[in-house]
Formats: C-alpha cells, structure tokens, sequence
C-alpha cells in the first residue's frame, strides 16, 4: 500500500474543534488506501492473465485517403448533430383558482343537525360512564394480585322472610256456599247418573265384550 497522503493543500489551516472536516479527511484518506490497494491487485491480476493469453492488437479504423483515425470524426458528429436538434421550450402555466361556489349560506347542504338525547338517555350515559370510571378501569388497571391472602368473607345472617301464616289477605278466598237450589239440582244429576247412565254403559261395554 501507498502512504497516506494530504487531503489537504500546504499552508490550510482546518477549524480547530471541527469534527467534520477532521472526519471528512481521515475517511477520504481511508478510502484512498483501499482504491490504491485495489488498482494494484488488479493490476497484478491484469498481469498474471496477461503472461498466459496471448495480445491480440485492436484494430484502429482509419480513413482511406488520409489514414487518421475516424473515432473522434464520428463522435464530434454526433454532438454536432445532438445540438442542432431542435429543442423547444415547454411554457408552464401557474394552476389556475378553482372555482367553487360559496356554501356557507346555502343550509341545505349542510348536514342537518343532529336530535338532542333525552334525559333518559343522559342519564342512562351518565351511569354507564361512572361504571366505568369507578369500576371497571381501577379492575382493569389494578389487577388482582394472587399472593395476597384474601381477607375473611361475610358471615352468614338469617334471612328475613315475613310470617305469612295469619296474613289471611294474602290466602285464597273462601268458596261461596251452594243455595238450596242448587244442592237439589246437583242431587237430581246425580241420581240420574247413577240410577240410568251408569247401568246403560256398563250394560253396552258387556256386550262389546
């Protein structure tokens, strides 16, 4: 490898306190070895392979009549003939202002007021929100902790039920008593029933049999 050389000229001073340009210099010094290290390994490789093919010489195209080579002729032509192309100059034009019309009158278009909630609702929104607030974000943000021991739970407290055995309010009422009418109605059903119907049924299921 080559020696480091000077980035900077003989006789500049660099900013006292300037990382930068102290920076700037120690990596383009860097980067000078590495490029100085490369081209001489490919140099030495271009050589290496050198010594086994053999040199073939690269033709030269010339000019028949004064033998000078037409390379640049050809290239000086082609920029020539790039520059006279004729090039145009694109005029652009500002954006124009769009044109909107003015809404700030015209209430139709806009969006149409929403309805007030009704004091059920404000209120139903308001026990929603201190639920939250007071339980379930301290639960949530609070989790429960297993390796404390869980304090006593409540005692169990006889429950208070009312004696309901001389509420005779809340027992069904009493049947109305039958009137002598209706006791020889019901007795008169009764004796036909079993003095007429019966025998005759039974008598017929005898005979089916």
């Amino acid at each position: 490898m080559s020696d480091i050389q000077q980035t900077s000229s003989i006789g500049y001073l660099s900013y006292a306190g300037d990382y930068s340009v102290l920076n700037s210099q120690t990596l383009s010094g860097v980067t000078q070895l590495w490029q100085d290290a490369f081209a001489r390994a490919m140099a030495q490789h271009a050589d290496d392979n050198a010594s086994d093919t053999p040199e073939h010489p690269v033709a030269v195209a010339t000019d028949s009549v004064t033998g000078e080579p037409i390379a640049g002729a050809k290239t000086l032509g082609k920029i020539v003939e790039q520059r006279q192309c004729p090039v145009e100059d694109k005029e652009i034009v500002p954006p124009e202002p769009l044109f909107l019309p003015i809404a700030e009158f015209e209430w139709d278009l806009a969006d149409k007021p929403a309805t007030p909630y009704s004091a059920s609702e404000l209120i139903e929104q308001q026990r929603n929100l201190e639920f939250d607030s007071n339980w379930v974000r301290p639960t949530v943000l609070n989790p429960y902790d297993d390796s404390v021991d869980p304090g006593p739970g409540p005692q169990p407290r006889p429950l208070f039920l009312p004696i309901a055995d001389f509420e005779w309010d809340l027992a069904d009422k009493p049947a109305m008593p039958y009137s002598a009418e209706d006791m020889t109605e019901q007795q008169r059903h009764l004796e036909f029933d079993i003095g007429w119907a019966r025998p005759i049924v039974l008598q017929n299921l005898r005979m089916a049999a």
